[in-house]
């Protein structure tokens, strides 16, 4: 292959990096708790652990996790938002050679229940906040251990005490539940220190995330990532962020900014993973939607690294508090989940004097594999070059490459490419080239530098704050509702999201009301995927073998919206 981007890597990118280097994730997350021991970490609320606390406490956690007769490779869920938790129970699931399983905590129970069910999870690690939720369909899962923790269970005394009695009697955000067999995350901290961990040998090919996607047929997969592929990622992401980091001298610990959800794969490496690769600390930000308390939070440190999304650069660019900080250590923003737009960039870059880099990456890809040069303020208004390790060639239908500066769908190969979907080997099948690339489903050219832009989508996934949702996943629930008959789920521009998604029904009993409708969403599908504009129609267009046209639904309703959905409609 003639890789034409590796002449436009910026200066000591290496075109290779070597995988093998760490037998797992865990080897290499050990060798950071020894060489890292006394700095911290990660800090939430001020309270900060060292990586020696993460050795400590990941050990004892591990040692519970098997002294329930838990056996090698079981899948162990960990549903928790940015608390200091989740990199415990993280690295404590792994280090016993077990699977993690990553579970949005805003899923609803349908949701929950097929991610416990398909996974085979037999344990799951909860904040309490979210326990209501699993209650309502643990007798329907393979589940049989459960660990429930606190947002303040880490935070020391008296400031977690506080934090509980706070969330739980005056926000009243945590929702009366009862699992009499659960475990409390403490004690069950408590039941470890009494025990040795047993360390297993680990292999590169070992399993050690299922990252659940969606798909085509509306079904929630999981994507297998081994330690390997993980480390290849984690790997390749170190060597194209070094430039960006080494332009000018920084002071101090590397400190990352993980505003991102940490149980999505893009914050799992840009941030929790890569932070602890480097030595830096990661600033748990658990609700960024919250650019007031961000602001403030922000304000105490001098950071380095921003992972971020579109929405959220556009949000903080716009806030003059925002504004005022010391962005003097700022060196990496890396945009990502959806297109970064080139005003926002450009807002970015003249409030912060530090570039957003555009990348690109998916479940399937264990995140990034493409990025632009991180020692440049250039906007390319592209997702980047492949990084270190990656291949990327431009197809057409019969997976046959096409010539430079045409179209084609994004085919990608290399070892940060996920081993298939969890025990749907038709649906890996379908992903994959015969020579082992694996199929985007994004359209996108390539010039004669190698650089890669998004013109379209295959799928007919619709993209909300970063999130894919899937159309089918949407028009399922929707048809569960009696008065509906038909019902078709499309994407529409939202400037607050990059999308949002708009139904189109044909109802079953008039009566239906679109309050009613959106309501009966809400109870069955978490925030992101819920319809933000429904629509009644008559009929739908349909092929000749009774296809809905979803993209014929779409261009219609931006014509009616001139193209500038606002998303308040309906």
């Amino acid at each position: 292959m003639n890789r034409v981007w590796l002449r436009s890597y910026p200066p000591g990118v290496p075109a290779e990096i070597d995988p093998a280097q760490y037998p797992s994730v865990v080897a290499l997350l050990e060798e950071s708790f020894s060489r890292y021991a006394d700095d911290k970490a990660y800090v939430l609320m001020d309270k900060a652990l060292t990586y020696r606390d993460i050795d400590r406490l990941s050990e004892a956690f591990g040692a519970y996790l098997q002294s329930l007769g838990l056996e090698r490779g079981d899948r162990v869920a960990i549903m928790l938002p940015n608390v200091l938790q989740y990199p415990v129970a993280l690295a404590g699931v792994l280090r016993v050679g077990f699977v993690v399983v990553n579970v949005n905590p805003l899923y609803t129970p349908r949701e929950l229940a097929h991610q416990l069910n398909d996974s085979g999870a037999k344990a799951i690690v909860i904040l309490e906040n979210f326990a209501h939720t699993l209650e309502q369909v643990l007798g329907e899962t393979p589940v049989r251990h459960v660990v429930v923790t606190s947002v303040g269970d880490l935070l020391g005394f008296p400031k977690g005490a506080v934090v509980d009695f706070v969330l739980r009697h005056v926000k009243k955000a945590v929702p009366k539940w009862s699992l009499p067999k659960a475990m409390r995350f403490r004690r069950a901290l408590e039941e470890g220190w009494k025990r040795k961990l047993a360390k297993p040998e680990i292999k590169p090919e070992d399993i050690a995330v299922l990252q659940y996607t969606g798909g085509t047929t509306g079904v929630s997969k999981g994507a297998v990532l081994l330690h390997r592929t993980i480390i290849a990622n984690l790997l390749s992401s170190e060597a194209w962020m070094k430039p960006g980091i080494e332009r000018r001298p920084i002071e101090g610990q590397l400190t990352f900014i993980c505003a991102l959800p940490l149980y999505h794969v893009y914050a799992l490496i840009s941030c929790a993973l890569l932070a602890m690769r480097t030595g830096g600390v990661n600033v748990l930000i658990p609700n960024p939607r919250d650019i007031k308390g961000l602001v403030k939070e922000l304000g105490k440190y001098r950071f380095h690294a921003f992972p971020g999304v579109n929405t959220l650069f556009n949000a903080l660019a716009d806030n003059p508090d925002f504004a005022r900080l010391d962005f003097s250590q700022l060196r990496i923003c890396v945009g990502g989940g959806m297109a970064v737009q080139e005003a926002v960039a450009k807002k970015w870059l003249a409030v912060t004097g530090c570039p957003i880099m555009e990348g690109y990456g998916l479940s399937e890809t264990s995140s990034g594999i493409t990025c632009n040069p991180t020692n440049s303020d250039a906007f390319t208004g592209t997702i980047g070059l492949p990084l270190p390790n990656v291949d990327i060639r431009i197809v057409d239908e019969e997976s046959r490459e096409v010539s430079a500066g045409e179209p084609g769908e994004i085919a990608i190969r290399g070892p940060q490419i996920m081993a298939g979907y969890w025990q749907r080997p038709d649906e890996t099948a379908a992903a994959m080239t015969s020579d082992g690339y694996f199929k985007s489903g994004d359209i996108g050219v390539m010039d004669e530098k190698g650089f890669v832009r998004i013109v379209d989508r295959k799928k007919d996934m619709i993209l909300v704050s970063g999130f894919n949702v899937y159309p089918n996943e949407i028009e399922d629930v929707a048809v569960s509702h009696p008065g509906v008959r038909e019902a078709a789920a499309v994407g529409v521009p939202d400037r607050n999201s990059g999308e949002a998604v708009m139904l189109f029904v044909v109802r079953r009993d008039a009566a239906l009301t679109k309050e009613a409708l959106k309501k009966f969403c809400a109870e069955r599908l978490t925030g992101y995927k819920r319809p933000r504009i429904i629509e009644f129609r008559n009929e739908l267009p349909h092929t000749n073998i009774g296809k809905v046209l979803r993209r014929e639904l779409r261009e219609e309703a931006l014509r009616s919206m001139d193209g500038t959905a606002n998303g308040n409609a309906g």
